[in-house]
This record gives structure tokens, C-alpha cells and sequence, in this order.
């Protein structure tokens, strides 16, 4: 994001006149979902104070702070476990625009449900497989995860604290097919880079004039 993100962090930025992670509370909201855990590093005193409780944005707000340095999305997970109560969870991460419905999502028998887009511009070899019955695997043809997830608990478990991705993870319930999928063709933008930021912007606007 170069100098877009130096003085501030990323889900602060604005889309549309709206900020990203407010816009993707708003969406949480909508989709009933009321208690929301937000993980916080990188100028996380600016998040807390842009967000506050969450109650502007129809939902109720809570923070686990990672530290100076970003535990990375699996790290940052097992930090807030605490916070995260026994139940199976929803992972958004703040930078990804969606019309994905996120009470579509189930967990069934498995220990995680990931959310699969075809694969865009700058993912073109995609991350994972899905066969017949929906479990993830590493098969062609491949999608890209979209950043958007349903996990249970047990998924971390026995898992030390620390700087940790979430791909490792998954690699692990994958070998034992623990992972299940399920591919969204709407609307989905990773806004990493500013020009990403800008197709996002351009794709709702025309989706709001039609």
C-alpha cells in the first residue's frame, strides 16, 4: 500500500467514504453476527479509537492485542482463543470487499469451512482444490482463498503461542481432510495494493449506479 499505510493502518483506509473494517462490520452485522474479536498490532491505538465498542456499526466489539509485531492470522488467532469462547468462529480479514453471505457459511463435521473465489489477476495459480463431496485438497483445478473462514477451536488445539500462519494450519487438516470448501462467484476484492483498493472502489460504484 506504500504511503497509504504509513501514518495509518490498513483497515482504516477508506472505501468509498467508508473505512474497510467499518464496512466489513457493517456486513457482520447484517449478517447477525453481533460479537466481534479484533485483532490488534500495527498502530492498533488507531484502530481502537476509530472502532470503539463497535455499537456505531451494529455490533459489539472486544480486542486482542498482538503486539508490536503481528503474530501473523493463525498467531493472532491463538492469542485471542480466550476470547473466542468454544464454539466454531468466523475469520474475516478486514482488507477483503465481498458480497459473500456470511450465515451461508457451515461447519458440519469438519474442523473449518474456508470460502474459495476463482482465482484473480494476482493469485492466477489459486490455493487450493475441492473434490466431490467438498473437502479441501491440493487438486486441480485450484481456487484462492478468499479470507473469509468458519473454524472450530479444536482446529488450534495443542498449538504453542507465537508468530504463526494460517496456511500452516490448514496444511496439517488438509493431510487429514479436515477442511472443507465452498466457492463464491460474486463479488470479492483483496485489497493489498492501491490499485486493488481503486478496482474495489470502481466495481461498487458501478454495482450502486446499476
Amino acid at each position: 500500500m506504500g504511503s497509504l499505510t504509513a501514518a495509518r493502518p490498513k483497515p482504516l483506509l477508506e472505501l468509498n467514504g467508508m473505512m474497510l473494517i467499518g464496512r466489513q462490520l457493517r456486513r457482520l452485522a447484517a449478517g447477525s453476527i453481533r460479537d466481534v474479536v479484533i485483532n490488534l498490532s500495527y498502530r492498533g491505538d488507531m484502530i481502537r479509537a476509530a472502532v470503539g465498542d463497535g455499537s456505531r456499526f451494529g455490533v459489539r466489539v472486544i480486542y486482542a492485542e498482538e503486539g508490536p509485531e503481528p503474530l501473523e492470522t493463525a498467531g493472532g488467532i491463538i492469542n485471542a482463543l480466550p476470547l473466542l469462547g468454544d464454539s466454531p468462529f468466523l475469520v474475516v480479514n478486514a482488507d477483503v470487499v465481498s458480497d459473500f453471505e456470511f450465515g451461508d457459511l457451515a461447519l458440519g463435521d469438519a474442523l473449518g469451512t474456508l470460502v474459495l473465489v476463482p482465482n484473480p489477476p494476482h493469485s492466477p495459480r489459486g490455493d487450493y482444490g475441492i473434490d466431490a463431496t467438498s473437502v479441501l485438497t491440493h487438486d486441480e483445478p485450484k481456487y484462492t482463498f478468499a479470507g473469509i473462514s468458519l473454524l472450530s477451536p479444536a482446529l488450534f488445539a495443542g498449538l504453542a503461542p507465537g508468530r504463526r500462519p494460517l496456511s500452516q494450519v490448514f496444511e496439517h487438516a488438509i493431510r487429514s481432510r479436515s477442511l472443507r470448501g465452498q466457492i463464491h462467484a460474486g463479488l470479492w476484492f483483496d485489497v493489498g495494493t492501491a490499485d486493488r483498493l481503486a478496482e474495489a472502489s470502481a466495481a461498487l460504484e458501478l454495482r450502486e449506479a446499476t
